[in-house]
């Protein structure tokens, strides 16, 4: 019978991320039939009972989802502030989904779920050269050399946050405005914004739409679809 990591197989489950199930079975929260296990070499079978702090990990079906997130929402499982989360347009789903990384309450765009761990580490492990593109509206038109040091790296709070793509869209200079494409792989928290905070330019609106090869086409505000498989190998493929 085959065998696999242990935290692999939480991971996949859904409980938690790889990474955050090794933590799990560090501080000593996990069970493999009926014995805590701390160690992070433990290997188990399709036989073995697994529980995760006193629960029993489910054998879920695995599901991906594609959502286009209104603003206005967290990118989150709950929100202690009882703000309107994305499961929120997700009543009749069973499985436990919960978002792969995040977007601001005020960004809109793509935003993908899934209840497969492992799937969301691959996207998400800082080395993963994805792109995720954006589409920003900004109080103020920033000229070529700002817009240049994008690719070049800016220093934030300690992170080189840093752009792979730069184009400016289009302009309105009678509001003093502009539309700037931008395309990333890093996935810092609020990155965008902070990059366009440090050239001086303001965002207006925030949008991501497009994660590797997934798009918003065919959806509303607020609607999302299910990933084909196809879909779900192409990104595991651009996480290699």
């Amino acid at each position: 019978m085959t065998e696999e990591r242990l935290q692999k197989v939480i991971a996949r489950s859904g409980v938690a991320s790889r990474r955050k199930a090794e933590q799990l079975i560090l501080e000593g929260k996990v069970n493999v039939n009926g014995k805590q296990v701390t160690e992070l070499g433990t290997k188990v079978t399709a036989k073995d009972e697994i529980s995760v702090e006193g629960i029993p990990i489910e054998k879920e079906k695995l599901v991906y989802f594609v959502l286009y997130k209104p603003r206005g929402v967290i990118s989150s499982v709950k929100d202690e502030k009882n703000r309107k989360t994305v499961l929120e347009f997700f009543p009749e789903i069973e499985e436990r989904i919960y978002p792969v990384g995040r977007l601001d309450y005020d960004t809109s765009g793509l935003l993908l779920l899934t209840n497969d761990g492992e799937f969301t580490n691959q996207l998400l492990h800082p080395s993963r050269r994805i792109n995720k593109e954006y589409i920003v509206k900004t109080e103020g038109i920033p000229d070529r050399k700002k817009l240049d040091l994008f690719k070049k790296g800016i220093r934030s709070d300690g992170d080189l946050l840093k752009a792979v793509y730069v184009k400016m869209k289009s302009v309105d200079r009678k509001k003093n405005t502009a539309i700037i494409k931008l395309t990333l792989h890093q996935g810092k928290n609020r990155q965008v914004r902070r990059m366009f905070d440090a050239i001086r330019t303001p965002v207006m609106k925030l949008s991501r739409e497009k994660f590797g090869n997934i798009t918003l086409e065919g959806l509303r505000p607020g609607e999302y679809r299910e990933l084909t498989p196809q879909e779900v190998a192409d990104l595991l493929q651009l996480a290699k």
